[in-house]
């Protein structure tokens, strides 16, 4: 499979998250889903900053610029509210992943890393695909049933 091929299956699945996203309003930021730790705000933030970790590390994107905040701080600190900022990250993060998938020579290189281990370059870029439909659920039920 070529990668542009790759991109259109990976986009495909992200519009799990994306499509959400257009719906998001800032009031919904802070919400959570009943006894759940983690707002609307931090979720999308902590998407968007495990793609970067991805594109970065798992995918060698040299150029990524990312400071990991949610998972530095190992919890939602209640600062992720400005929706603007929030697309923004996503947006770059989208960009970057893409262009790392892009840039793949070869698919079945063995990478490591102490998050998950070793894994194919092909199996790690099904567990981002999957890291952000896993959440983009969680951020469904909180959109649907958060206060």
């Amino acid at each position: 499979m070529k990668n542009a091929s790759l991109v259109d299956l990976w986009k495909e699945g992200r519009t799990r998250f994306t499509k959400l996203l257009d719906a998001v309003q800032e009031s919904d930021l802070p919400k959570k889903n009943g006894a759940s730790p983690n707002s609307a705000g931090f979720l999308i933030r902590h998407i968007a900053e495990v793609e970067l970790l991805f594109s970065k590390n798992v995918f060698g994107l040299g150029e990524v610029k990312i400071v990991a905040k949610t998972l530095i701080a190992g919890k939602d600190t209640g600062e992720w509210t400005n929706l603007d900022e929030l697309r923004e990250i996503v947006a770059y993060a989208g960009e970057m992943l893409e262009k790392a998938i892009l840039i793949q020579e070869n698919w079945d290189d063995i990478i490591e890393t102490k998050e998950f281990g070793r894994k194919s370059r092909s199996e790690a870029l099904g567990r981002i695909s999957t890291h952000t439909a896993y959440h983009a659920g969680q951020l469904a039920l909180i959109l649907k049933y958060g206060r």
